[in-house]
């Protein structure tokens, strides 16, 4: 097979969801229609949180932010697959890929250690009440969403360039709708074994890490959560975290079988990105919204400001 160096090839084509003529039309509304609620719910959320000085609390910052995070991590990657379903030649051109996996990377390491925080956060609230406001003073919520933008940057920063240095071959093509790391190692011609290594020394600890970190303090709440006599004080507490519970499920099961699982191509690795990086950012705002009570008060309390004269 000839070998062509990385700098000679401009573009890779995306073979996008499906290549038959007459869905691609129904998939480029069903997604618009799924992006445009993303933009629509995290900004809501985003904008209600900023307004409403009653959710001006660190469970509701990280939640914030964690609605930016949703945000950037539909737009990686839900525009291009727009426009390619619009178009005869879906390609994207190699800096173009290399940037996508670059911010993928980048926002879903992010999220990992949100979600990590708000567990921690969560934790503080019911296993420590007393201390709550020392655990999570502002300072130190300033300092966890900075560490966590730092870790999920400094991998995406390792792992791509590392994949700059990649020769490919011939074939260009990625049966995919987005660039993602293990999407182009097949079309590698040059060793990789190096780039695999990275990929999980970066991805496995942050991954390990966070989810564990995730499992212990449920672990602590569901201990202190059984010692609760009354049942109002148990359904409270549990409400508190099943919004964040099905949050963690989602993503963590989606991207963990996407990235672990082997490259085959299949369906399967559609629909788990699908599900981390389209689905899930949708109804993040969904499930915070629709299962607290708090958000849905200041929702109301906006909607009579603004809307009831």
């Amino acid at each position: 097979m000839a070998v062509r160096n990385h700098s000679t090839i401009t573009e890779f084509i995306l073979l996008g969801l499906s290549a038959d003529p007459t869905i691609q039309p129904l998939l480029f509304v069903f997604f618009l229609g799924i992006y445009l609620l993303t933009v629509m719910g995290n900004l809501l959320m985003m904008l209600v949180i900023r307004m409403d000085s009653h959710l001006h609390t660190p469970m509701y910052f990280f939640l914030s932010h964690l609605s930016f995070v949703d945000l950037c991590f539909s737009s990686v990657t839900v525009p291009k697959m727009l426009e390619n379903l619009q178009s005869q030649k879906k390609t994207i051109s190699v800096r173009g890929c290399l940037t996508q996996i670059f911010f993928v990377i980048a926002i879903g390491g992010t999220e990992l250690c949100l979600l990590s925080v708000m567990a921690y956060d969560r934790y503080a609230a019911i296993c420590h009440p007393l201390l709550y406001g020392q655990m999570m003073n502002k300072q130190k919520c300033v300092q966890f969403l900075w560490g966590s933008w730092i870790l999920g940057l400094l991998d995406a920063f390792i792992n791509v360039l590392l994949a700059t240095k990649i020769d490919f071959c011939d074939t260009y093509i990625i049966p995919h709708y987005s660039c993602e790391l293990p999407s182009i190692f097949p079309l590698s011609c040059s060793d990789i074994s190096t780039n695999f290594i990275a990929m999980l020394c970066s991805v496995i600890p942050h991954t390990l890490t966070t989810s564990l970190s995730i499992l212990f303090s449920y672990v602590c709440i569901i201990f202190i959560i059984l010692n609760i006599t009354s049942t109002s004080g148990r359904s409270k507490a549990f409400s508190t975290c099943s919004s964040h519970v099905t949050t963690v499920i989602f993503f963590y099961g989606s991207g963990f079988l996407r990235y672990f699982m082997p490259t085959s191509d299949s369906s399967l690795e559609l629909i788990f990105s699908v599900q981390y990086s389209v689905i899930t950012p949708m109804l993040n705002p969904f499930i915070y919204s629709l299962n607290n009570k708090d958000v849905k008060a200041a929702v109301r309390r906006a909607v009579e400001k603004y809307f009831c004269f």
